[in-house]
C-alpha cells in the first residue's frame, strides 16, 4: 500500500497565488531596503553547532534543529553519555552542524569573518528561511522566512531614526495603514530597576512588567512581589502603570520617575531625541507610540528596542522588531562593534494583509492569454504568435494537447486565464486570431499586431 504523504508539523508547501502574494511582500521590503543603502548578503542554511549554541539563553539552544554527522553517526559518540542517556553531553558529539535560528548570530559572524572585506558602518539585509522547534500555532511556524536589516559599526542615533522611517515606507508601500511602531530603551529598563534599589533583578522586573497588557497591573504586581521585589520599591514607580497620552507626556513622567537614575535619564534623552527628529519629518502612514513596558531581547539589546503590532482591528501578534545592540559581534572576537537592527514576520504581516484584503489584484495576475491546441499546423501557428507576445511582454501559453475544445476552455477558465485565442484553417489562410475575451465572452478577428496593442 502507497504511504499517503505529508509534510512536517510547522511547515507548509505554498500554491502559486500564495508564492506570489509571499513574493510581493518580499519584493516591497527589499526595494525600500535598497533604497535606504542596505546591501544583500546570504548566509549557510546550516553553521557549526558553536556558532549557534549559546547564543540565545537556555530557551532558544532549545529550539536549535540539529543535524546528525553523516555516516556512522554512533561511532565517534561520547559512549558514557550515550549509556546514560544523558542527552545534553551526548549531542555535541554525534551533531556538528545545525540549521540557523536567525539570521543575527550568522550574520554577527559574517562580519567578524570578513571585517577585511566590509566597510563600515556596514549596513546589510537578508531575506532567508530560518527554522526553530518551537511549538507551531497561528502566525508561528518551525520554517519561516526573516526579512532583516542591520547596521553596525556607528553608535548613532540617526540610525535608529532611519529603521523607524524604514518601516513606515515598508507598511506604506504594502497600504498597511495604522500600524504602530513601539519603542522602548533599554537603560530606561536598567533606570527602573536602579530607582527601585533592585538592579540584580532586572530581568525579573522586566519580563513581569512586559505582561501588563496580559494579565492587568495587579497581576504584574503579584509576580513582581513573588520574584521579592518589595512593595515599597513598586510603589516608586507606581506611575509606569497607568502610563498614557502623547510621545511627548510619557517622555516628561520618565523624567520625574527616573530624575536620580544617571543610566535611566540616558535612555529618556534617546527617546527625546528620536521623538523630536521624527515630529520634524511626520511618519506618513504608521503611528510612533513610547511603550515602557517592551522588553524583547534583553539579553541582547542596550538601548533602542522596537516592536510593531498590526493595526489594532486585527487580532495579531508583533509583525515586526528590533533594537540597539553593543556588541554582538563581541561573541565572536570582535569588540565594542556597536549595530542596530530590526526584522519584519513575513508570515504575520502577510496573513494580516489577506486579513484585511490588501493584495493589489495583480500581484495573482498569470497568464493573459490561452491559445487553443487544434492540431500539429494550427499549433506551430499559434506558438509562432506566442512568442511575439512573449517578446512583447505579454505572458501567453499554448495548450500541449490538441485535447476536446471543452476541455482546453475549461482550463483556462479553473486557472482564469482572461483571454483565450481559437486559430483555425480559416484563420492561418487569413493570418488572423480568433481572440475571446473569458470573462465578457466577446469574441474578434484580429490581426497579430493589432492583438498586441490590445493585450499590453
Amino acid at each position: 500500500m502507497a504511504q499517503k504523504p505529508s509534510i512536517p508539523k510547522g511547515t507548509r508547501d505554498f500554491s502559486p497565488i500564495e508564492v506570489s502574494k509571499r513574493t510581493y511582500i518580499m519584493n516591497t521590503i527589499k526595494a525600500q531596503f535598497e533604497k535606504f543603502g542596505f546591501q544583500p548578503i546570504e548566509t549557510p542554511s546550516f553553521e557549526n553547532s558553536d556558532t549557534l549554541m549559546g547564543k540565545y539563553g537556555e530557551e532558544g539552544d532549545r529550539l536549535i534543529f540539529k543535524i546528525l554527522n553523516s555516516g556512522d553517526f554512533l561511532k565517534k559518540a561520547d559512549q558514557e553519555a550515550y549509556k546514560n542517556s544523558d542527552s545534553l553531553k551526548l549531542t555535541p558529539s554525534i551533531s556538528e552542524k545545525a540549521l540557523r535560528y536567525d539570521l543575527t548570530v550568522p550574520f554577527a559572524r559574517y562580519v567578524v569573518q570578513h571585517q577585511s572585506e566590509v566597510e563600515f558602518p556596514f549596513k546589510r539585509y537578508q531575506i532567508q528561511p530560518v527554522w526553530r522547534a518551537d511549538r507551531p500555532q497561528r502566525g508561528r511556524f518551525r520554517e519561516f522566512f526573516q526579512c532583516d536589516a542591520d547596521v553596525v559599526g556607528s553608535n548613532s542615533l540617526w540610525q535608529e531614526v532611519e529603521f523607524i522611517q524604514l518601516y513606515d515606507e515598508v507598511f506604506t508601500g504594502l497600504n498597511l495603514k495604522g500600524v504602530t511602531i513601539k519603542l522602548n530603551n533599554r537603560k530606561v529598563l536598567s533606570g527602573f530597576a536602579e530607582v527601585i534599589g533592585e538592579q540584580d533583578k532586572l530581568i525579573d522586573f522586566t519580563v513581569a512588567l512586559d505582561k501588563l497588557d496580559k494579565i492587568g497591573e495587579e497581576g504584574v504586581k503579584k509576580e513582581m512581589l513573588e520574584k521579592g521585589i518589595s512593595l515599597e520599591a513598586l510603589k516608586n514607580i507606581q506611575p509606569i502603570f497607568g502610563l498614557k497620552g502623547s510621545f511627548g507626556e510619557k517622555v516628561a513622567v520618565l523624567k520625574g520617575i527616573l530624575s536620580n537614575s544617571e543610566i535611566g535619564m540616558k535612555g529618556v534623552e534617546e527617546l527625546e531625541f528620536i521623538q523630536n527628529v521624527i515630529s520634524e519629518m511626520p511618519l506618513k502612514s504608521a503611528i510612533l507610540d513610547l511603550d515602557v513596558t517592551l522588553a524583547r531581547g534583553l539579553n541582547y539589546y542596550t538601548g533602542a528596542i522596537f516592536e510593531v503590532a498590526p493595526p489594532a482591528t486585527v487580532k495579531m501578534g508583533s509583525i515586526g522588531g528590533g533594537g540597539r545592540y553593543d556588541d554582538l559581534t563581541g561573541i565572536f572576537g570582535l569588540k565594542d562593534m556597536s549595530g542596530v537592527g530590526i526584522s519584519f514576520g513575513l508570515d504575520r504581516i502577510y496573513l494580516v494583509l489577506e486579513e484585511l484584503d490588501l493584495f493589489p489584484d495583480t500581484v495573482t495576475a498569470n497568464t493573459k492569454v490561452l491559445f487553443i491546441n487544434f492540431g500539429e499546423k494550427e499549433a506551430l501557428y499559434g506558438l509562432k504568435a506566442v512568442q511575439k507576445l512573449r517578446d512583447a511582454g505579454i505572458a501567453a501559453e499554448i495548450y500541449p494537447d490538441a485535447a476536446k475544445m471543452k476541455k482546453q476552455m475549461n482550463y483556462a477558465n479553473r486557472r482564469e486565464i482572461p483571454f483565450v485565442v481559437l486559430a483555425g484553417e480559416e484563420e492561418i489562410n487569413n493570418q488572423v486570431y480568433g481572440l475571446k475575451d473569458m470573462v465578457s465572452g466577446d469574441q474578434e478577428k484580429i490581426a497579430l499586431d493589432a492583438m498586441i496593442e490590445r493585450l499590453k
